[in-house]
């Protein structure tokens, strides 16, 4: 099909190369054509456009109502794959198959924000809905929905003394991008002019000499409000787990964790370091003019109407002052016992220790295993009117309404162990300690379960089994841990495959056996895995979102029997294993031949045991 240059996005040129590309039937297109003008303004209306397409703004750019977004409002099923649903993204990447021009799906972490920003006005962007992305030796790579706009691509070419090479990119991206990115670079600016002067960092450890005094930005300045702003509804809008603010030598570093790795986000002038830092203090209530000792906070903030926290912590480094904050969402931390990635035979397990009227249930992992996400689902689970929860945290990192929480303050000798005397004589049901890192900790925990509590905590250790031999480490007696612990969890995150990019492929059991991953089939079979292409809902990476995989260890006779001062971690697994407990390695095989995660996932987040 010839394109018609001069409007090819017009409602017969797009229904046409939709047709064309075999994904609307003729008799959608021909169905869409005939009501065009009703469907527009029924849609216009429900926008809020009143004008019917004279310069409407619901897109943020000055376009009318069209055709694409039509047919993405009117939940067509795809002739390809009835069903999916017909979105923008199909759309235009039909339009770029058509029209011969590459499609891209652009990620916002890997744009650079000065060539975004500095190339062409934001005017002239949002004009016409284009955004430099890259650049390829002489050549500006440009996304744009409408690559035949000749007169841009000129004017740019023009401008950058560069060749323009075009690719297709959804017109909600780039509006998005345009907003993001130029706003967030105007607050940055306009904050950096306000330092006129040299700026003399103290707390940079290679500033030996105090020439002057430099007043700081004020905290409540409103460039810098935004700027703050924009990074956490950035960092939501991402799925961000954790925001790094790192300052170096020259600039600050702004990183992102999401589904557990880090990615860089911005790269800013160091002069604007300390305006951020501050009203970031601000923010949570720390204090402003003490730049050498660590310091935590917290923010409680709303995104799209849902309530989040935000855990602040502060810490000098070499080259001034860096900030992680990390957002608890409650929808992560508060959820359905049975979501959290628990398999049905480890759910029943765990339903069982958790039942008991009293003892010590342990949850062992790294950091950032998921370990509070299940206290917290867990203390959910068992929270009723007619139960008083009391949980001790260092520090705390949700508030919820249903429990007692009490942070540990050090300073004034509010300490795990100290904290759970006092504790006793609360009438406590069930009590949750944030860790248990010490023998004092421990003892006293041991108390509060022989004296007919429930007792949750978290433990440091690889496995399950490991947590009794950490215990009696610690200075526990191994009668009192036969007499108390009633059941341990050991868990890891893996990464799961994104459902839209998700392909099947087929591996032999003989590769995964060289990989170490024992399925329990013959070496001469194959069975059929997934992964993730990558796609702009993942970044690329193939994957979306985590979940947990978990061992669980009912403390049976047997294993109490094997609990001596001489304990064995190994005998008491393969006692564990005798009566029914799925390793972590076995639960990540699990996943991954149910297509949840992949092979990589598995082999980077669990070990076989030997």
């Amino acid at each position: 099909m010839q394109v018609d240059v001069s409007n090819p996005l017009s409602d017969t040129n797009v229904c046409k190369a939709l047709f064309s590309q075999g994904v609307i039937s003729r008799d959608q297109a021909k169905e869409i054509l005939g009501r065009k003008d009703s469907l527009k303004k029924r849609l216009a209306d429900r926008l809020g456009n009143k004008e019917e397409g004279n310069g409407s703004t619901h897109t943020g750019a000055s376009c009318p109502v069209d055709m694409i977004e039509v047919l993405t409002s009117r939940n067509l099923d795809r002739t390809s794959d009835a069903f999916m649903g017909l979105d923008e993204e199909v759309v235009y990447k039909a339009l770029a198959a058509q029209w011969k021009i590459p499609y891209r799906k652009i990620d916002p972490l890997k744009l650079d924000l000065n060539l975004v920003t500095t190339t062409i006005p934001r005017s002239f962007a949002r004009k016409h809905l284009v955004l430099p992305i890259e650049i390829q030796k002489d050549t500006l790579i440009v996304a744009t929905c409408n690559p035949f706009n000749l007169e841009a691509m000129d004017d740019i070419a023009r401008v950058r003394n560069l060749r323009i090479s075009p690719v297709v990119t959804p017109r909600a991206d780039i509006i998005k991008i345009i907003n993001e990115f130029f706003g967030f670079k105007r607050s940055i600016v306009a904050a950096e002019s306000q330092f006129s002067s040299p700026l003399v960092d103290l707390g940079n450890l290679e500033q030996y000499v105090r020439l002057k005094s430099v007043e700081e930005l004020p905290s409540n300045d409103q460039h810098i409000v935004n700027a703050v702003n924009h990074l956490l509804l950035y960092a939501f809008d991402q799925r961000a787990s954790d925001i790094h603010i790192e300052p170096k030598r020259d600039t600050t570093l702004i990183r992102m964790r999401i589904d557990g790795v880090l990615h860089t986000v911005y790269e800013l002038p160091k002069k604007v370091h300390f305006a951020i830092v501050s009203r970031i203090k601000t923010m949570s209530r720390l204090d402003m003019a003490e730049k050498r000792r660590p310091q935590d906070g917290r923010i409680k903030t709303d995104n799209g109407g849902d309530e989040l926290e935000i855990r602040v912590s502060t810490v000098p480094v070499a080259f001034g002052e860096k900030v992680v904050m990390r957002i608890m969402d409650p929808d992560i931390l508060f959820q359905d016992l049975d979501r959290l990635g628990f398999s049905p035979s480890d759910i029943e397990r765990y339903g069982k220790i958790i039942s008991k009227p009293h003892g010590i249930v342990l949850v062992c992992g790294p950091t950032g295993s998921g370990k509070s996400t299940t206290l917290y689902s867990t203390l959910r689970k068992l929270s009723t009117p007619e139960i008083n929860i009391t949980t001790v945290e260092d520090p705390i990192e949700m508030v919820h309404e249903d429990f007692n929480q009490i942070a540990v303050q050090p300073a004034v000798n509010i300490t795990f162990s100290s904290i759970l005397r006092n504790i006793l004589r609360q009438d406590p049901d069930i009590i949750m300690i944030g860790e248990m890192r010490d023998l004092e900790t421990a003892e006293n925990a041991v108390q509060a379960a022989m004296t007919g509590h429930l007792v949750l905590s978290t433990i440091h250790t690889n496995d399950a089994a490991s947590a009794i031999t950490r215990m009696i480490d610690l200075g526990i007696p191994s009668f009192l841990i036969q007499a108390t612990v009633v059941g341990i969890v050991a868990q890891r995150l893996v990464r799961k495959v994104c459902e839209k990019c998700a392909e099947s492929y087929a591996v032999s059991i003989e590769e995964l056996l060289r990989l170490g991953l024992a399925v329990g089939k013959s070496p001469t079979e194959r069975v059929m895995l997934r992964r993730g292409k990558g796609c702009q809902r993942c970044r690329g990476t193939g994957f979306f979102g985590r979940t947990g995989v978990h061992e669980v260890i009912p403390y049976s006779d047997a294993i109490r029997r094997l609990t001596t001062p001489e304990a064995d971690a190994h005998a008491i697994t393969a006692e564990a294993v005798r009566e029914g407990m799925v390793t972590m390695r076995e639960s990540a095989i699990q996943k991954m031949l149910a297509g949840i995660t992949t092979t990589e996932e598995v082999l980077r987040v669990t070990w076989e045991k030997v």
